[in-house]
């Protein structure tokens, strides 16, 4: 019998709006690339242009993705996100926007980075606030483990970086340490680094920083 798999997500019944709705039958030819497990995305072919790219996973409602896409229209960007509510939103907020330099992927992130993103293709990779998973019988749901930072290597461009976020200190201090393991990857700091301007942050991180809340952000650059 095939082992099951073990997840980084549950998909929640998370009730989308109308709006959600609207923008996804609407949008979906727009901004929503299918899942292709045989063939690689050609990113000059999808966004028709030459530009960096970069790769958001986990995105939400896509705040984020939707800010650092408008604030960098010289980069393009791909979102990945499992649940409907945000994607339909962040097809919503793109169109809003204007904009032509972002596309979604609504399916799990570790499938797409396997099977749809070409090695040695993106400038970047953002992962911002990953479900902390804090009961420890969770810990093996944590999206940060070895094997998909090696995977993620693979994916960055000599030079790139992988910015990871949390506001979970224990989990902060293992993905630090898991970042240290792998040998292609070098810190841009002696530990735990600033924000850096081009991440925006969200309601929830400056409602919990004016509690006294902390966020590690952690960059390491493929070397």
């Amino acid at each position: 019998m095939e082992k099951r798999k073990v997840r980084s997500y549950v998909l929640r019944a998370g009730r989308m709006s109308e709006g959600q709705k609207n923008a996804r039958q609407k949008l979906g030819d727009k901004y929503l690339l299918p899942f292709q497990l045989k063939s690689k995305l050609d990113f000059n072919t999808v966004f028709k242009n030459n530009n960096p790219t970069y790769l958001e996973i986990g995105f939400g409602m896509g705040d984020t993705a939707v800010e650092v896409a408008q604030s960098y229209p010289e980069h393009n960007y791909i979102g990945v996100e499992v649940h409907p509510p945000g994607v339909g939103r962040a097809l919503k907020l793109s169109e809003d926007s204007g904009l032509s330099n972002i596309r979604v992927i609504e399916h799990d992130a570790v499938e797409v980075t396997q099977h749809m993103l070409p090695q040695k293709s993106l400038s970047g990779i953002h992962i911002f606030f990953p479900d902390p998973w804090p009961k420890k019988r969770h810990h093996k749901r944590r999206l940060i483990n070895g094997e998909f930072v090696h995977q993620l290597t693979l994916l960055l461009m000599d030079a790139g970086y992988l910015h990871i976020a949390t506001d979970w200190e224990e989990y902060a201090e293992e993905i630090l340490a898991t970042l240290r393991e792998n040998h292609h990857l070098e810190n841009t700091a002696a530990d735990f680094c600033e924000r850096p301007s081009y991440r925006p942050t969200t309601k929830f991180e400056r409602r919990g920083l004016k509690l006294g809340h902390q966020v590690w952000d952690i960059i390491f650059r493929k070397c």
